[in-house]
């Protein structure tokens, strides 16, 4: 965490230095929304700031709406975007799957970006994290015989999601935290419909492994590259899954002599 003593940018108080340094630490994921901040003590600690200075910090920060104070529980990070369950265009989107291909499209312009930025700006830390997240999902994949898909999903989403916070673009990664719900229901859809079948199973679990790979290893190219593949194999797939459904859905028809 970055020391707030230090000499101030011309025309800055200390208080409002202070929220500039928080604001930062939000941007870059290190505090996420919903998070408990830590007390005062260790903020004042952390950044080489008086009480008073912190606490005024604070105050500038609630008045912005960043953060939300509670009585003797202390501040937690708001949510930065609007809940999605409020949002009539999240509904529609859910309640409509073909939305499903449009998202996976999405997908790979914001996800592939990631990886290659995770790739060339990735620190140690990053790696350690993104490595993590991976081994936790590849541990899941290989030992369990009775696959949760709801945990799966959230495990393989968990995984992007480290390699997005690495790449070290904040408005790159808060996008992608603002669509969590529809990212989770697009992995959930490809694990529900695809993970139980051995090629597309061993094909996943290797385009992540490739991925990781590309990323830790620092190879951008090679991890955009990837990511576009994994998420292009999978559109494909579950396309030529909904094509088959329709086929039988017509046949079911002529056999029942509509």
């Amino acid at each position: 965490m970055p020391s707030a003593n230090q000499a101030l940018p011309t025309g800055q108080r200390m208080p409002e230095h202070v929220a500039t340094q928080l604001e930062r630490l939000v941007l870059d994921g290190v505090f996420r929304p919903g998070q408990l901040l830590p007390s005062e003590r260790q903020l004042c600690s952390r950044l080489g700031v008086s009480r008073a200075s912190l606490r005024e910090g604070l105050r500038i920060l609630r008045s912005k709406g960043i953060i939300e104070t509670r009585q003797g529980h202390g501040s937690t990070v708001a949510k930065l975007l609007p809940v999605s369950d409020q949002s009539p265009l999240m509904h529609l989107f859910k309640d409509h799957p073909r939305t499903l291909f449009d998202l996976l499209e999405v997908r790979a312009l914001l996800e592939g970006e990631s990886a290659r930025l995770a790739a060339s700006r990735g620190t140690s830390v990053d790696r350690v994290l993104i490595t993590r997240r991976y081994q936790e999902l590849a541990d899941y994949a290989e030992t369990e015989q009775s696959i949760d898909v709801e945990r799966l999903a959230r495990l393989d989403h968990a995984f992007h999601l480290a390699i997005s916070q690495a790449s070290h673009n904040p408005v790159l990664v808060h996008t992608l935290q603002s669509l969590t719900d529809l990212l989770l229901s697009s992995v959930f859809a490809s694990v529900k419909h695809l993970y139980h079948l051995p090629g597309p199973r061993e094909m996943i679990n290797r385009q992540h492994a490739r991925l990781h790979a590309a990323v830790v290893d620092g190879q951008p190219e090679q991890a955009q590259r990837v990511a576009l593949e994994h998420l292009s194999s999978i559109s494909d797939l579950l396309r030529e899954l909904e094509i088959e459904h329709e086929r039988l859905e017509r046949s079911s028809m002529r056999l029942e002599q509509w």
